[in-house]
Protein backbone atom coordinates (compact mmCIF):
# COMPACT_ATOMS: atom_id res chain seq x y z
CA UNK A 1 0.00 0.00 0.00
CA UNK A 2 1.40 3.33 -1.38
CA UNK A 3 2.84 5.58 2.16
CA UNK A 4 0.04 8.72 1.20
CA UNK A 5 1.49 10.87 3.82
CA UNK A 6 4.54 10.75 2.83
CA UNK A 7 3.61 11.26 -0.86
CA UNK A 8 1.46 13.71 0.05
CA UNK A 9 4.70 15.71 1.94
CA UNK A 10 6.89 15.56 -0.78
CA UNK A 11 4.22 17.34 -3.23
CA UNK A 12 3.95 20.01 -0.95
CA UNK A 13 7.30 20.59 -0.37
CA UNK A 14 8.92 19.26 -3.66
CA UNK A 15 11.33 17.36 -1.98
CA UNK A 16 12.21 14.36 -3.96
CA UNK A 17 13.47 11.44 -2.37
CA UNK A 18 16.19 10.18 -4.61
CA UNK A 19 19.67 8.77 -3.97
CA UNK A 20 21.75 11.99 -3.21
CA UNK A 21 18.83 14.20 -3.47
CA UNK A 22 19.35 17.69 -1.96
CA UNK A 23 16.42 19.25 -0.02
CA UNK A 24 15.52 22.94 -2.02
CA UNK A 25 15.73 26.21 -0.45
CA UNK A 26 12.35 25.83 1.52
CA UNK A 27 12.31 29.22 3.55
CA UNK A 28 11.95 32.08 1.50
CA UNK A 29 9.86 34.23 2.95
CA UNK A 30 10.83 37.79 4.38
CA UNK A 31 11.54 37.61 8.25
CA UNK A 32 8.93 40.22 10.09
CA UNK A 33 10.27 40.76 14.07
CA UNK A 34 8.73 44.01 15.03
CA UNK A 35 10.68 46.26 17.42
CA UNK A 36 10.57 49.23 19.25
CA UNK A 37 13.70 51.29 19.56
CA UNK A 38 14.13 54.13 22.23
CA UNK A 39 17.26 55.75 24.39
CA UNK A 40 16.85 56.63 28.44
CA UNK A 41 18.74 59.81 29.48
CA UNK A 42 21.74 58.04 30.55
CA UNK A 43 22.70 57.08 27.50
CA UNK A 44 20.70 53.13 27.66
CA UNK A 45 19.77 51.73 24.63
CA UNK A 46 16.47 49.83 24.55
CA UNK A 47 15.09 47.57 22.20
CA UNK A 48 11.63 46.20 22.87
CA UNK A 49 9.61 43.40 20.88
CA UNK A 50 6.12 41.54 21.24
CA UNK A 51 5.77 37.96 21.30
CA UNK A 52 2.69 36.41 22.62
CA UNK A 53 2.94 33.17 21.87
CA UNK A 54 3.68 31.77 24.99
CA UNK A 55 2.90 33.72 28.89
CA UNK A 56 6.92 34.64 28.90
CA UNK A 57 9.51 36.95 28.56
CA UNK A 58 13.69 37.38 28.62
CA UNK A 59 14.83 40.22 29.63
CA UNK A 60 18.64 40.82 27.55
CA UNK A 61 21.59 42.91 28.88
CA UNK A 62 24.92 43.31 26.69
CA UNK A 63 27.17 44.94 28.44
CA UNK A 64 29.54 46.10 25.31
CA UNK A 65 32.68 44.92 26.66
CA UNK A 66 34.73 41.74 27.30
CA UNK A 67 38.31 40.53 27.51
CA UNK A 68 39.31 42.62 24.28
CA UNK A 69 38.61 45.82 26.40
CA UNK A 70 41.35 44.56 29.05
CA UNK A 71 44.71 45.31 28.61
CA UNK A 72 48.15 43.51 29.22
CA UNK A 73 49.03 42.56 32.83
CA UNK A 74 45.24 43.19 33.33
CA UNK A 75 43.28 40.60 32.03
CA UNK A 76 40.57 38.20 32.79
CA UNK A 77 38.77 41.35 34.20
CA UNK A 78 35.28 41.07 32.39
CA UNK A 79 34.92 37.40 33.17
CA UNK A 80 35.64 37.92 36.69
CA UNK A 81 33.23 40.25 36.70
CA UNK A 82 30.18 38.11 35.12
CA UNK A 83 30.71 36.20 38.51
CA UNK A 84 30.65 39.50 40.56
CA UNK A 85 27.50 40.96 39.20
CA UNK A 86 25.69 38.03 40.49
CA UNK A 87 26.70 38.46 43.87
CA UNK A 88 24.24 40.82 44.79
CA UNK A 89 23.84 44.81 44.76
CA UNK A 90 22.72 47.85 46.95
CA UNK A 91 19.35 47.25 47.46
CA UNK A 92 19.91 43.11 46.83
CA UNK A 93 21.26 40.81 49.35
CA UNK A 94 24.11 38.74 48.75
CA UNK A 95 22.44 34.98 47.61
CA UNK A 96 19.41 36.64 46.56
CA UNK A 97 19.92 37.34 42.85
CA UNK A 98 19.01 33.74 41.83
CA UNK A 99 16.71 32.95 45.15
CA UNK A 100 14.15 35.95 43.75
CA UNK A 101 14.54 34.49 40.03
CA UNK A 102 14.30 30.79 41.04
CA UNK A 103 11.02 31.30 43.03
CA UNK A 104 9.66 33.05 40.58
CA UNK A 105 9.93 30.47 38.15
CA UNK A 106 12.90 31.65 35.77
CA UNK A 107 15.61 31.01 34.08
CA UNK A 108 19.23 33.08 34.10
CA UNK A 109 22.53 33.05 32.83
CA UNK A 110 25.71 35.19 31.93
CA UNK A 111 28.36 34.41 29.51
CA UNK A 112 31.82 36.66 28.52
CA UNK A 113 33.63 36.84 25.11
CA UNK A 114 36.34 38.77 23.79
CA UNK A 115 33.56 41.58 22.40
CA UNK A 116 30.79 41.78 25.14
CA UNK A 117 29.26 40.58 28.14
CA UNK A 118 26.02 39.71 28.55
CA UNK A 119 22.72 38.27 30.80
CA UNK A 120 19.47 37.08 30.70
CA UNK A 121 16.83 36.37 32.67
CA UNK A 122 13.70 34.22 31.01
CA UNK A 123 10.74 34.26 33.22
CA UNK A 124 6.58 34.33 33.44
CA UNK A 125 5.63 37.51 31.91
CA UNK A 126 3.98 38.70 34.63
CA UNK A 127 7.59 38.58 37.03
CA UNK A 128 9.09 40.88 34.14
CA UNK A 129 9.31 43.70 36.75
CA UNK A 130 11.28 41.64 38.72
CA UNK A 131 14.22 41.44 36.63
CA UNK A 132 14.30 44.71 35.67
CA UNK A 133 14.55 45.80 39.26
CA UNK A 134 17.81 43.30 39.65
CA UNK A 135 19.41 44.35 36.42
CA UNK A 136 19.08 47.98 37.03
CA UNK A 137 20.08 47.43 40.15
CA UNK A 138 23.33 45.55 39.73
CA UNK A 139 23.90 48.31 36.70
CA UNK A 140 23.79 51.08 39.16
CA UNK A 141 24.94 49.90 42.73
CA UNK A 142 27.22 46.71 42.29
CA UNK A 143 29.80 49.19 43.83
CA UNK A 144 28.34 50.06 46.87
CA UNK A 145 28.86 47.01 48.10
CA UNK A 146 31.19 45.42 46.29
CA UNK A 147 34.26 44.63 49.19
CA UNK A 148 37.65 42.73 49.21
CA UNK A 149 36.17 39.42 50.60
CA UNK A 150 33.67 39.67 47.43
CA UNK A 151 36.47 39.92 44.96
CA UNK A 152 38.82 37.66 46.86
CA UNK A 153 35.90 35.28 46.44
CA UNK A 154 34.85 35.09 42.76
CA UNK A 155 38.48 35.72 42.39
CA UNK A 156 39.46 32.10 43.28
CA UNK A 157 36.03 31.11 41.73
CA UNK A 158 37.46 32.06 38.28
CA UNK A 159 40.69 30.37 39.23
CA UNK A 160 39.01 27.00 39.70
CA UNK A 161 36.89 27.65 36.81
CA UNK A 162 40.65 28.07 34.49
CA UNK A 163 41.82 24.75 36.45
CA UNK A 164 38.99 22.90 35.05
CA UNK A 165 38.04 24.25 32.32
CA UNK A 166 41.75 24.95 30.52
CA UNK A 167 44.66 23.35 32.49
CA UNK A 168 42.84 20.02 33.63
CA UNK A 169 40.76 19.98 30.76
CA UNK A 170 42.27 17.31 27.26
CA UNK A 171 43.74 19.70 24.90
CA UNK A 172 42.23 22.90 27.16
CA UNK A 173 45.18 24.81 26.97
CA UNK A 174 45.21 25.52 23.14
CA UNK A 175 42.89 28.20 23.97
CA UNK A 176 45.55 29.96 25.67
CA UNK A 177 48.38 29.36 23.57
CA UNK A 178 46.18 29.81 20.12
CA UNK A 179 45.38 34.01 20.71
CA UNK A 180 49.21 34.38 21.45
CA UNK A 181 50.41 32.77 18.67
CA UNK A 182 47.94 34.32 16.06
CA UNK A 183 47.89 37.70 18.01
CA UNK A 184 50.80 40.46 18.74
CA UNK A 185 51.35 41.14 22.62
CA UNK A 186 49.53 44.57 22.31
CA UNK A 187 46.46 42.95 20.61
CA UNK A 188 43.20 42.76 22.59
CA UNK A 189 42.54 39.06 21.19
CA UNK A 190 45.98 38.40 22.15
CA UNK A 191 44.91 36.75 25.38
CA UNK A 192 41.92 34.21 26.31
CA UNK A 193 38.74 35.40 27.91
CA UNK A 194 39.10 34.06 31.15
CA UNK A 195 42.53 35.91 31.97
CA UNK A 196 46.02 34.55 33.42
CA UNK A 197 46.33 33.10 36.60
CA UNK A 198 48.95 36.00 37.63
CA UNK A 199 47.04 38.80 36.24
CA UNK A 200 44.07 37.81 38.48
CA UNK A 201 46.06 37.18 41.50
CA UNK A 202 47.64 40.72 41.06
CA UNK A 203 44.41 42.52 40.49
CA UNK A 204 43.52 45.14 43.24
CA UNK A 205 40.28 45.70 44.37
CA UNK A 206 40.75 49.40 42.67
CA UNK A 207 42.26 48.18 39.86
CA UNK A 208 38.50 46.13 39.48
CA UNK A 209 36.47 48.68 40.16
CA UNK A 210 37.99 51.13 38.02
CA UNK A 211 37.61 48.72 35.05
CA UNK A 212 33.37 48.87 36.26
CA UNK A 213 33.54 52.36 36.32
CA UNK A 214 34.81 52.09 32.50
CA UNK A 215 32.86 49.90 31.44
CA UNK A 216 29.54 49.00 32.81
CA UNK A 217 27.56 52.32 32.73
CA UNK A 218 24.16 52.52 31.27
CA UNK A 219 25.60 54.04 27.79
CA UNK A 220 27.89 51.35 27.41
CA UNK A 221 25.11 48.96 27.39
CA UNK A 222 21.91 47.76 25.79
CA UNK A 223 18.43 46.32 27.29
CA UNK A 224 16.47 43.73 25.25
CA UNK A 225 12.66 43.17 26.34
CA UNK A 226 11.37 40.53 23.76
CA UNK A 227 8.15 37.89 24.81
CA UNK A 228 4.63 38.67 25.78
CA UNK A 229 4.65 42.08 26.66
CA UNK A 230 2.81 45.36 26.10
CA UNK A 231 5.31 47.82 24.20
CA UNK A 232 3.82 51.26 26.23
CA UNK A 233 3.99 49.06 29.69
CA UNK A 234 7.50 47.40 29.14
CA UNK A 235 8.70 51.31 28.37
CA UNK A 236 7.19 52.64 31.72
CA UNK A 237 8.72 50.28 33.99
CA UNK A 238 12.27 50.42 32.02
CA UNK A 239 11.92 54.15 32.43
CA UNK A 240 11.17 54.01 36.48
CA UNK A 241 13.69 50.94 37.22
CA UNK A 242 16.38 52.23 34.76
CA UNK A 243 16.27 56.45 34.72
CA UNK A 244 18.20 56.83 37.95
CA UNK A 245 21.08 54.90 37.14
CA UNK A 246 23.91 57.48 36.55
CA UNK A 247 25.39 57.68 33.24
CA UNK A 248 28.73 55.86 33.36
CA UNK A 249 32.39 57.13 31.84
CA UNK A 250 32.69 57.06 28.44
CA UNK A 251 34.64 53.77 27.84
CA UNK A 252 37.96 54.14 26.17
CA UNK A 253 38.02 53.27 23.25
CA UNK A 254 41.49 51.90 21.09
CA UNK A 255 42.26 51.62 17.56
CA UNK A 256 42.82 48.40 16.74
CA UNK A 257 44.76 46.96 13.96
CA UNK A 258 44.26 44.31 11.69
CA UNK A 259 46.32 41.48 12.44
CA UNK A 260 48.36 39.78 10.03
CA UNK A 261 50.98 36.55 9.30
CA UNK A 262 53.64 36.26 7.13
CA UNK A 263 54.79 33.04 7.57
CA UNK A 264 53.72 29.66 8.97
CA UNK A 265 54.39 28.90 12.69
CA UNK A 266 54.72 25.26 13.49
CA UNK A 267 54.64 24.56 17.35
CA UNK A 268 53.46 21.31 19.91
CA UNK A 269 52.99 20.78 23.18
CA UNK A 270 52.84 17.95 25.78
CA UNK A 271 49.57 17.19 27.58
CA UNK A 272 48.09 14.58 29.45
CA UNK A 273 45.74 13.20 26.32
CA UNK A 274 45.41 9.75 24.66
CA UNK A 275 45.42 11.20 20.78
CA UNK A 276 47.75 13.71 19.31
CA UNK A 277 45.63 16.83 17.75
CA UNK A 278 46.48 18.87 15.31
CA UNK A 279 44.77 22.50 15.26
CA UNK A 280 45.30 24.86 12.34
CA UNK A 281 44.34 28.45 12.18
CA UNK A 282 44.45 31.51 9.75
CA UNK A 283 42.92 35.35 10.03
CA UNK A 284 40.03 35.79 8.71
CA UNK A 285 37.41 38.94 8.04
CA UNK A 286 35.38 40.01 10.89
CA UNK A 287 31.86 39.16 11.60
CA UNK A 288 29.67 40.65 9.06
CA UNK A 289 32.75 41.66 6.90
CA UNK A 290 32.75 40.28 3.47
CA UNK A 291 33.85 37.30 3.19
CA UNK A 292 32.80 36.08 6.84
CA UNK A 293 29.74 34.41 5.72
CA UNK A 294 31.32 32.67 2.60
CA UNK A 295 33.73 30.86 5.02
CA UNK A 296 30.89 30.13 7.52
CA UNK A 297 29.53 28.21 4.26
CA UNK A 298 33.09 26.71 3.87
CA UNK A 299 33.22 25.30 7.15
CA UNK A 300 30.25 23.29 6.93
CA UNK A 301 31.18 22.17 3.76
CA UNK A 302 34.33 21.05 5.10
CA UNK A 303 33.14 19.21 7.95
CA UNK A 304 29.19 19.48 8.94
CA UNK A 305 28.24 16.06 8.74
CA UNK A 306 28.98 12.70 7.82
CA UNK A 307 28.81 14.00 3.71
CA UNK A 308 31.11 17.09 4.42
CA UNK A 309 34.53 16.49 2.95
CA UNK A 310 37.13 15.94 5.63
CA UNK A 311 34.67 14.12 7.18
CA UNK A 312 33.90 11.86 4.87
CA UNK A 313 37.90 11.49 3.59
CA UNK A 314 39.21 11.58 7.34
CA UNK A 315 36.68 10.00 9.45
CA UNK A 316 34.68 7.60 6.92
CA UNK A 317 36.68 6.21 4.36
CA UNK A 318 40.39 6.17 5.66
CA UNK A 319 39.69 6.14 9.46
CA UNK A 320 42.58 8.04 10.07
CA UNK A 321 40.64 10.75 12.66
CA UNK A 322 38.74 10.48 15.84
CA UNK A 323 37.04 13.72 14.64
CA UNK A 324 37.52 16.63 12.56
CA UNK A 325 36.04 20.03 12.92
CA UNK A 326 35.92 23.11 10.78
CA UNK A 327 34.64 26.39 11.82
CA UNK A 328 34.51 30.16 11.16
CA UNK A 329 35.30 31.66 14.89
CA UNK A 330 33.76 35.32 13.90
CA UNK A 331 34.91 38.49 16.24
CA UNK A 332 34.37 42.03 16.49
CA UNK A 333 38.14 43.40 15.18
CA UNK A 334 39.07 40.38 13.32
CA UNK A 335 38.41 36.62 13.03
CA UNK A 336 39.89 33.17 12.42
CA UNK A 337 39.27 29.98 10.23
CA UNK A 338 39.45 26.77 12.73
CA UNK A 339 40.38 23.06 11.28
CA UNK A 340 41.27 20.39 14.26
CA UNK A 341 41.27 16.85 14.17
CA UNK A 342 42.52 13.97 16.47
CA UNK A 343 44.99 10.82 15.04
CA UNK A 344 43.62 7.41 15.55
CA UNK A 345 46.51 5.18 16.14
CA UNK A 346 48.13 3.94 13.02
CA UNK A 347 48.08 7.43 11.50
CA UNK A 348 50.10 10.40 12.19
CA UNK A 349 49.32 14.64 12.25
CA UNK A 350 51.49 15.14 9.19
CA UNK A 351 48.75 12.57 7.43
CA UNK A 352 45.82 14.44 8.31
CA UNK A 353 47.53 17.83 7.64
CA UNK A 354 47.83 16.20 4.16
CA UNK A 355 44.89 15.13 3.56
CA UNK A 356 43.26 18.63 4.86
CA UNK A 357 45.93 20.63 2.56
CA UNK A 358 44.54 18.45 -0.29
CA UNK A 359 41.22 18.83 0.38
CA UNK A 360 40.91 22.84 0.65
CA UNK A 361 43.46 22.77 -1.99
CA UNK A 362 40.31 21.20 -4.56
CA UNK A 363 38.30 23.82 -3.40
CA UNK A 364 40.21 26.35 -3.98
CA UNK A 365 40.88 25.21 -7.52
CA UNK A 366 37.82 23.81 -8.58
CA UNK A 367 35.51 25.37 -5.88
CA UNK A 368 32.63 23.14 -4.68
CA UNK A 369 29.57 21.22 -6.50
CA UNK A 370 26.25 22.82 -6.40
CA UNK A 371 24.92 19.97 -4.47
CA UNK A 372 27.32 20.64 -1.31
CA UNK A 373 26.65 24.18 -1.30
CA UNK A 374 22.79 23.75 -1.13
CA UNK A 375 23.10 21.32 1.84
CA UNK A 376 25.53 23.84 3.49
CA UNK A 377 22.48 26.54 2.96
CA UNK A 378 19.46 24.26 3.70
CA UNK A 379 21.31 23.35 7.14
CA UNK A 380 22.49 27.28 7.97
CA UNK A 381 18.69 27.98 6.85
CA UNK A 382 17.07 25.18 9.07
CA UNK A 383 19.43 26.29 12.17
CA UNK A 384 18.42 30.24 11.15
CA UNK A 385 14.81 29.35 11.77
CA UNK A 386 15.15 27.18 14.40
CA UNK A 387 16.65 29.95 16.92
CA UNK A 388 13.98 32.19 15.71
CA UNK A 389 11.59 30.20 17.32
CA UNK A 390 13.40 30.53 20.87
CA UNK A 391 12.28 33.58 22.67
CA UNK A 392 15.01 33.78 25.58
CA UNK A 393 18.59 32.12 26.34
CA UNK A 394 21.88 32.53 25.17
CA UNK A 395 20.63 31.43 21.10
CA UNK A 396 17.03 32.79 20.99
CA UNK A 397 15.53 36.20 19.59
CA UNK A 398 16.09 38.75 22.88
CA UNK A 399 19.86 37.78 22.55
CA UNK A 400 19.55 38.24 18.25
CA UNK A 401 18.49 41.43 18.84
CA UNK A 402 20.61 42.75 20.93
CA UNK A 403 23.89 40.59 18.86
CA UNK A 404 22.70 42.52 15.47
CA UNK A 405 22.71 45.86 17.35
CA UNK A 406 26.06 45.73 18.84
CA UNK A 407 27.73 44.46 15.47
CA UNK A 408 25.70 46.09 12.99
CA UNK A 409 24.04 48.84 14.61
CA UNK A 410 20.35 47.63 13.13
CA UNK A 411 18.46 45.59 15.78
CA UNK A 412 16.33 43.72 13.27
CA UNK A 413 19.24 42.77 10.86
CA UNK A 414 17.41 39.92 10.16
CA UNK A 415 16.66 39.40 6.72
CA UNK A 416 20.24 41.20 5.89
CA UNK A 417 21.97 38.98 7.92
CA UNK A 418 20.10 35.55 6.07
CA UNK A 419 20.72 37.93 2.55
CA UNK A 420 24.44 37.14 3.51
CA UNK A 421 24.09 33.33 3.16
CA UNK A 422 21.77 32.85 0.67
CA UNK A 423 24.06 34.83 -1.77
CA UNK A 424 26.75 32.79 -1.41
CA UNK A 425 28.06 31.34 -4.64
CA UNK A 426 30.35 28.32 -5.61
CA UNK A 427 33.30 30.82 -6.86
CA UNK A 428 32.88 32.66 -4.16
CA UNK A 429 33.86 29.92 -1.35
CA UNK A 430 36.34 28.87 -3.95
CA UNK A 431 37.51 32.48 -4.03
CA UNK A 432 37.83 33.08 0.43
CA UNK A 433 39.97 29.81 0.27
CA UNK A 434 42.57 31.26 -2.26
CA UNK A 435 42.71 34.53 -0.34
CA UNK A 436 41.94 33.53 3.18
CA UNK A 437 43.27 30.36 4.26
CA UNK A 438 47.58 30.00 2.14
CA UNK A 439 49.57 27.36 3.19
CA UNK A 440 52.48 29.66 4.16
CA UNK A 441 50.19 31.95 6.51
CA UNK A 442 48.84 30.06 8.99
CA UNK A 443 49.41 28.52 12.96
CA UNK A 444 49.52 24.81 13.33
CA UNK A 445 49.72 23.74 16.73
CA UNK A 446 50.16 19.79 17.45
CA UNK A 447 48.99 18.84 21.04
CA UNK A 448 50.57 15.56 21.57
CA UNK A 449 50.50 13.12 24.26
CA UNK A 450 53.47 13.38 27.15
CA UNK A 451 56.43 11.35 26.21
CA UNK A 452 55.57 11.79 22.82
CA UNK A 453 57.38 14.71 21.22
CA UNK A 454 58.21 12.91 18.09
CA UNK A 455 54.23 12.62 17.16
CA UNK A 456 53.99 15.95 16.56
CA UNK A 457 53.57 17.59 12.93
CA UNK A 458 57.14 17.98 11.30
CA UNK A 459 59.22 20.86 11.81
CA UNK A 460 57.37 21.94 15.12
CA UNK A 461 58.31 23.89 17.62
CA UNK A 462 57.74 22.73 21.54
CA UNK A 463 56.00 25.62 23.69
CA UNK A 464 54.68 25.74 27.31
CA UNK A 465 51.17 27.49 27.76
CA UNK A 466 50.90 29.20 30.73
Amino acid sequence: MPNVRLFSLIQKVKIFLLPFAVVPLLFSQRIDIAITQFKLNNGLNVILHEDHTLPTVSVNVWYHVGSGSEKPGRTGFAHLFEHILFEGSKHVPEGMFDRWLEEAGANNNGSTTEDRTNYYEDLPSNALELALFLESDRMGYLLDVVTPEHVDGQRDVVKNERRQRVENQPYGRISIALPELLYPSDHPYSWSVIGSMDDLSAATEEDVKEFFRDFYGPNNASLVVAGDIETDEAKKLIEQWFSDVPRGREPPRDIIQTPSLKIEKRVFFQDRVQLPMIHMAWHTPALFADGDAELDMLASVLSDGKNSRLYRRLVYEMEAAQMVEAYQSSKKFSSTFNIFALAKPGYTLDDLDEVIFDEIDKVKQEGVTKRELERAMNKYEASFFRSLELLGGFSGKANQLNSYYYFTGKADYFNEDLDRYRSVSNTELSDVANRYLPWGRRVVVSIVPEGSPESAAMNSTEIHPK
